[in-house]
């Protein structure tokens, strides 16, 4: 189950304002930085990606338009307010399709995935919950695939920008507090991930972390 510290599971309300909530956070830039993530995935014609923590389908209608009509995405959510959400909004992309299903729940998808990804939901689980998704992708991925987390960077809460500050901690939970502290290359390592890469965005607050199987 969700611990009560994390605020990764939303009510409807929530799940209406999910997408307004992230440009705020971001400064109005969390839809160029997702095209910029989705861009330096590298996804290829014909690929199969798996999506954790799904949400409103934002970022999966960018990734099927690289697919191209022999490509599938399959998004993965918690939440029946967000997969109603996301299923209407990727209506005009018949390569994506979605599933009720926990992240942090073993999983049955094994070497089917050349690519997983995950945005700004991973920071809200406890860390023995983080090592299950993280043994979770390593599973559903092809051997050489890759696993991208895009999330939060390590940084000084202190030094942002008060505004910004301020947002953070009224807006995230106590989990997204102490992922800024997190030594989540280390995590990766111990689940078997070898070639490890990353890119700083937003003046280093956010990370886009990339682990080869």
């Amino acid at each position: 189950m969700i611990s009560q510290r994390s605020r990764v599971e939303v009510g409807p309300r929530e799940a209406h304002h999910y997408d307004l909530f992230m440009d705020i956070i971001s400064l109005g830039f969390y839809s160029l930085l997702v095209k910029s993530v989705v861009a330096k995935m590298e996804i290829q014609p014909g690929q199969t990606v798996l999506d954790l923590g799904s949400g409103t389908g934002r970022n999966d209608c960018l990734i099927a338009q690289k697919l191209g009509d022999t490509g599938r995405v399959l998004g993965l959510d918690i939440s029946g307010e967000m997969l109603s959400l996301s299923r209407k909004r990727c209506q005009p992309y018949p390569n994506i399709s979605f599933r009720e299903e926990r992240i942090e729940a073993p999983t049955s998808y094994q070497e089917e995935f050349d690519k997983v990804f995950i945005s700004f939901v991973f920071h809200g689980f406890e860390d023995y919950q983080k090592i299950n998704i993280i043994s979770n992708a390593y599973q559903a991925l092809k051997v050489g695939g890759t696993f991208y987390i895009f999330d939060y960077s390590e940084f000084d809460i202190q030094k942002l920008w008060f505004p910004l500050r301020w947002a953070f901690i009224h807006g995230e939970c106590q989990l997204a507090l102490e992922f800024l502290n997190l030594d989540l290359k280390e995590m990766l390592s111990g689940q078997r991930f070898t070639r490890l890469d990353e890119e700083l965005l937003l003046k280093g607050h956010l990370r886009l972390l990339k682990a080869t199987k």
